[in-house]
Formats: C-alpha cells, sequence, structure tokens
C-alpha cells in the first residue's frame, strides 16, 4: 500500500495504491488527517489504483469527511474500480459522499 499525494492548485489529491485494510487502515488515517491539520480542506481521493477497500477502509473515508466538513472543506472522490464502487454502493456512502468519474471531473468540483 503506497500514497502518492499531489498538490494541485488549492486541491490535494491523494491516490492510493494497493488495498486499504484493517492492517494499514490507521497509518493510512493518521497520514490523511495530519495534511488536515497542517490546512489542507480540499481533497480528492483518485481510486484509479486502489484494489480493495475494507469496512476499516470506509471507516477512514468517512472519518477524512467529516474533518473535512468541520473544517469547511469538502472530499471529492473520483476514478473508483467496478468492485471498490460496489463497496461504497452497499454500503450507502454513495449517497452521503461526491463521487465522480474521473479526476479532472473531481478538480472541477472545486472550481
Amino acid at each position: 500500500m503506497s500514497l502518492a499525494i499531489d498538490k494541485v492548485g488549492e486541491v490535494l489529491v491523494v491516490s492510493p495504491e494497493g488495498q486499504i485494510n484493517s492492517g494499514n487502515a490507521a497509518g493510512i488515517e493518521a497520514d490523511l488527517l495530519a495534511h488536515v491539520e497542517k490546512g489542507e480542506s480540499r481533497f480528492v481521493l483518485d481510486f484509479s489504483n486502489l484494489n480493495y477497500i475494507s469496512s476499516a477502509g470506509l471507516r477512514v473515508v468517512l472519518v477524512l469527511a467529516k474533518r473535512l466538513k468541520q473544517a469547511g472543506g469538502a472530499l471529492v472522490l473520483c476514478a473508483m474500480q467496478p468492485h471498490v464502487r460496489e463497496v461504497f454502493d452497499i454500503s450507502g456512502f454513495l449517497a452521503i459522499l461526491t463521487v465522480v468519474e474521473s479526476r479532472q471531473e473531481a478538480s472541477a468540483k472545486f472550481a
């Protein structure tokens, strides 16, 4: 599991690669929240290279979304693989999170 982080204008684009599961979720959450603590408030999670997410991973996304909302920021998810999207759909997260198809569409949400 690795996190590629790019700053595009005012938006922090985070691209997890591999899996987010109970073994690495706490570390990923800490990394993401550290960026919020440093003042980042606009996040895109690009899931194009994420091939698995567990319930622990879903919790990371939810915690990040709540923290960003408290900070007056926003979170947009993009480029989900079909099986990852299915996990978000079954959990009901697609109804409460902003999800778009591409990184370009995600960045446009902040324009």
